[in-house]
């Protein structure tokens, strides 16, 4: 009698841990950067349903990344650890991620939890550990995109890109096993290059003028890497791939694979276009100002169907009642540039590209409207979601759970005072020279090796938008030394040996 009733206990304790356990809803967009986003204060456009989580829930004012660039933080999102321990370290042809190492989705599915991956993906190696995936090749279509199922056979969808992701995410929500908690990452591919609306969301900004960064001409005095890179709007925007200037639509290819209609609004819209670009185009300086309010147009519009489609998915949530137990994540790969110091693009490790974008809504335990200004870094995203999921974080996460302070349980004084940073692509595409780095609330060191064999600091108090490299001040020079001593403990704690040798030289 004593057993089975331990046996009842045992399975009684069981069934209340998972009816506790949340539904995780992670929404992991590309590419898309704060200064776009309204909750963060952005006057570019309204983002109300990616806001709506923010208001739900938390607002995160500084996320970082350990390298900012696609692939590579998508393997540390599922592995909680940094590139050179996730063996992921750029985008590079020939970059392999080991799918038999340990991952959050195996960890959370040996936890009752159904799991699934749905849209990009983008990290060469199909998904190992998930219950369900549909994903994106490579860096997939906007128009009739491909996506590989599960049995590995690729077929072509009819439809736009952001919504059919929105389509196959409901679908396998509707027919989930409602019996265990779900996970489930949204890979979104908005706002990648080269940024192709919906045709419905063309003309939402194009009488709207935009206001060039104050460092849009930067001149790069004093960072030899900022001047070496080749990621400008004015040089490395392409007319035709990213512009759409004189696109042939019969070929096959991203613009070939729309339908008469889509191609019929591209062609009315772009064509406008065309007639505004051939009143300034002998006058160099105008044609830069023009590229850029062209870039800005298509990538917001882009990023417009993406926010439309977010409130697709929480409206589901909201209507079936799941929303009281599902934690609803938002956040990008990595920052972005939309003009600042002149550039496009991501790689560098000043601010525009190394802050993410990062909210978080669970009723009941994040209270509503709160906001979280500790250094959070994305190998903290595996662990903190595993610690409410009440799993026990593997220790060789790198990353730390920051549940006790979105839960706002205490204030953590052991929290982490600096951050640490390595960018290893190099010399294609934007030949962006290999650094390394730490970040604290004040000040950032950045040691860059390789083509550039150069040092640079930064009082990002006094000078936020990193133009004053202070490296060669006889005043920094303490400061140097202090810097240089925690980015080389940094580097011993995640025990990146490469990096301690750059250091160390």
């Amino acid at each position: 009698m004593r057993i089975v009733f331990i046996f009842l206990a045992f399975i009684t304790l069981s069934v209340c841990l998972r009816a506790q356990q949340p539904n995780i809803l992670v929404i992991f967009s590309d590419d898309h950067t704060q200064q776009t986003i309204s909750a963060y204060g952005s006057k570019l456009m309204q983002t109300p349903n990616i806001d709506r989580i923010a208001k739900e829930g938390a607002l995160f004012h500084n996320v970082f990344v350990t390298n900012s660039i696609c692939a590579p933080s998508r393997a540390v999102l599922l592995t909680g650890k940094y590139s050179h321990v996730n063996g992921l370290k750029d985008n590079g042809p020939h970059r392999y991620f080991d799918p038999a190492q340990q991952q959050i989705q195996k960890i959370l599915s040996q936890h009752t939890y159904q799991t699934a991956w749905i849209g990009k993906w983008h990290l060469q190696t199909l998904p190992t550990g998930f219950d369900f995936w549909k994903i994106l090749p490579d860096q997939g279509n906007y128009f009739q995109p491909d996506f590989i199922s599960m049995n590995n056979d690729t077929s072509r969808v009819k439809g736009y890109v952001t919504d059919l992701i929105s389509d196959f995410s409901l679908e396998w929500l509707k027919n989930r096993d409602t019996k265990k908690p779900f996970f489930l990452v949204v890979g979104e591919k908005a706002t990648h290059r080269n940024w192709m609306p919906d045709p419905s969301d063309l003309p939402e900004f194009e009488n709207q003028e935009f206001p060039l960064p104050a460092n849009f001409f930067d001149n790069y005095s004093e960072r030899q890497a900022a001047a070496e890179q080749d990621m400008t709007i004015s040089n490395t925007m392409l007319m035709y791939d990213d512009l759409k200037m004189g696109v042939d639509y019969t070929k096959r290819g991203m613009f070939g694979r729309m339908s008469d209609d889509q191609k019929a609004a591209y062609k009315s819209y772009y064509n406008r276009a065309q007639a505004s670009f051939e009143k300034i185009k002998h006058d160099s300086i105008e044609v830069v100002k023009w590229k850029y309010q062209r870039y800005m147009r298509d990538y917001l519009a882009t990023a417009r169907s993406m926010d439309r489609n977010i409130g697709r998915m929480l409206n589901y949530l909201d209507s079936t009642g799941l929303s009281k137990n599902t934690i609803v994540i938002y956040t990008s790969d990595q920052g972005f540039y939309m003009g600042e110091h002149g550039w496009f693009d991501k790689r560098f490790m000043y601010e525009e590209s190394l802050r993410t974008p990062y909210m978080m809504k669970y009723p009941g335990k994040i209270k509503a409207g709160s906001e979280v200004d500790q250094m959070v870094v994305n190998i903290d995203f595996a662990p903190t979601l595993l610690d409410f999921a009440g799993v026990t974080v593997p220790s060789d996460m790198q990353g730390k759970s920051f549940r006790k302070i979105v839960e706002q349980k205490n204030s953590d004084q052991s929290w982490r005072k600096a951050m640490y940073y390595h960018y290893y692509e190099y010399p294609e595409p934007h030949k962006v020279a290999p650094h390394l780095g730490i970040r604290t609330d004040r000040y950032k060191l950045i040691r860059f090796y390789g083509a550039v064999n150069k040092w640079e600091l930064y009082d990002l108090q006094n000078d936020p938008h990193e133009m004053k490299n202070i490296i060669n001040q006889p005043s920094s020079k303490s400061l140097m030394i202090d810097l240089k001593k925690q980015l080389m403990q940094l580097a011993l704690y995640y025990k990146d040996d490469e990096g301690i040798k750059i250091i160390s030289n």
